[in-house]
């Protein structure tokens, strides 16, 4: 294995870079200030803010748009392994995933209706989110059940003729907030007694504008609701779509979802690399620009060995990530289910630690929203580590593979 960059990588690592150190990093303080100036009261008021639209619409012009796609016409044609440094730059701005086209949960469902769609399904859907015209929904977890295991789904899509009637209640559907979101991806349960326990699920594309469908509630994330994207609960009543809004077909959830979150998984991995090494850079910024009893901060309280243990971890993590991307890219999601697990468990936990040292040496400033960007890093790593699936499962994942190596079942019995 060779984790060394291609040519294309670095060209395009180098040119995403000084993209977002030229136009997204002059744009945070703005964007911030439309956001304020621009969303208040209700969720349905949210609008986009205008500068957003500028940067997307010069990054696309510099051809640097849909770069995590794989498919040299659609995308940047790049591995997922070339990507991985590009998701990792990205990471260091929260915005600048979504100037690129390169946003979660867009780019999971444009992979899913790309390897999995039918052609009328990829014009009428994959078609505008790879323009960036509409934004779109994955509906996965559930609020009356474990969702960490997702057999326990109780929502319903039940194929009628040549109709799918889907029942149930989703939450924390990221994006579902969205002015522009026109589509969710909705995993349900499609009752097969003939089937194993993995192949009772389906994916349907819905219409957010379809009859039945309700958005009850955004909800906030340790108090911030992050518009105007949103993470929302959204109840499914007796919601009617054509049987050819399916998906790959019945029975075909567990497959698509696998296929759709493994590279969902290094992308939100790497992105979180960049947040620690934004965070790290931020630390010692703020330790060297500040003296408290004389000395600078960087000097007390065993802040240099932070330092130090920072910048260890975030090359350990960013080397299981490139080996998890390499892997996927080698023997696909499910030959690399330890790596991809591991690196789950690993990339938003080094991150919370990054950040928890460098909010602590940022004191007061450190906790506010309005002073840096270390709060919401934050937020963003505690959520990872339990969205994609929590890191008990994760490790129950790796447990089982590590057993059934030794020539045991793997499982437990109860």
């Amino acid at each position: 294995m060779n984790f060394e960059p291609t040519a294309r990588s670095k060209d395009y690592r180098e040119r995403v870079q000084r993209f977002m150190r030229e136009h997204v990093a002059p744009a945070e303080a703005v964007y911030a200030r439309q956001m304020q100036a621009g969303h208040h009261g209700d969720w349905r008021g949210w609008s986009v803010p205008p500068v957003m639209e500028e940067l997307k619409a010069r990054a696309r012009a510099e051809g640097l748009w849909n770069l995590f796609l794989p498919d040299a016409k659609l995308g940047a044609g790049l591995s997922t392994l070339e990507y991985a440094p590009l998701a990792e730059e990205m990471g260091r701005s929260f915005i600048a995933p979504e100037v690129f086209n390169c946003n979660a949960p867009d780019t999971g469902n444009m992979e899913v209706l790309y390897r999995y769609g039918s052609p009328e399904q990829q014009e009428r859907w994959l078609v505008p989110l790879l323009a960036g015209e509409i934004r779109s929904v994955f509906c996965m977890t559930e609020p009356d059940v474990a969702s960490s295991d997702a057999t326990n789904m109780q929502a319903t899509a039940v194929v009628e003729g040549d109709t799918v009637v889907l029942n149930g209640k989703k939450w924390w559907s990221s994006g579902l907030g969205h002015p522009r979101a026109k589509v969710a991806i909705f995993m349900a349960r499609t009752a097969d007694p003939a089937a194993d326990r993995h192949h009772q699920h389906s994916m349907v594309l819905v219409p957010l504008d379809a009859p039945g469908v309700e958005i009850k509630r955004m909800l906030p994330v340790y108090g911030e609701y992050d518009a105007p994207h949103g993470h929302g609960e959204v109840h499914f009543e007796n919601v009617r779509v054509p049987l050819s809004n399916m998906i790959g077909g019945p029975g075909r959830g567990f497959e698509i979802a696998q296929g759709r979150l493994g590279p969902g998984r290094i992308h939100h991995c790497m992105r979180c690399i960049g947040a620690a090494e934004q965070a790290l850079d931020l630390m010692i910024d703020r330790g060297m620009a500040r003296t408290a009893f004389g000395k600078p901060l960087i000097n007390l309280g065993g802040n240099r060995e932070r330092v130090a243990e920072a910048r260890i971890a975030i090359d350990q993590a960013r080397l299981l990530t490139l080996y998890a991307a390499w892997k996927l890219d080698e023997v696909g999601a499910l030959g690399a289910m330890t790596e991809i697990s591991a690196i789950k468990v690993v990339a938003p936990n080094v991150l919370q630690k990054v950040v928890d040292d460098a909010i602590q040496i940022h004191g007061g400033a450190g906790v506010s929203r309005d002073d840096g960007p270390l709060a919401g890093f934050f937020a963003q790593a505690r959520s990872l580590r339990i969205a994609d699936g929590p890191d008990e499962v994760h490790k129950g994942v790796i447990a089982r593979i590590e057993l059934a190596r030794r020539g045991h079942s793997g499982r437990k019995s109860e």
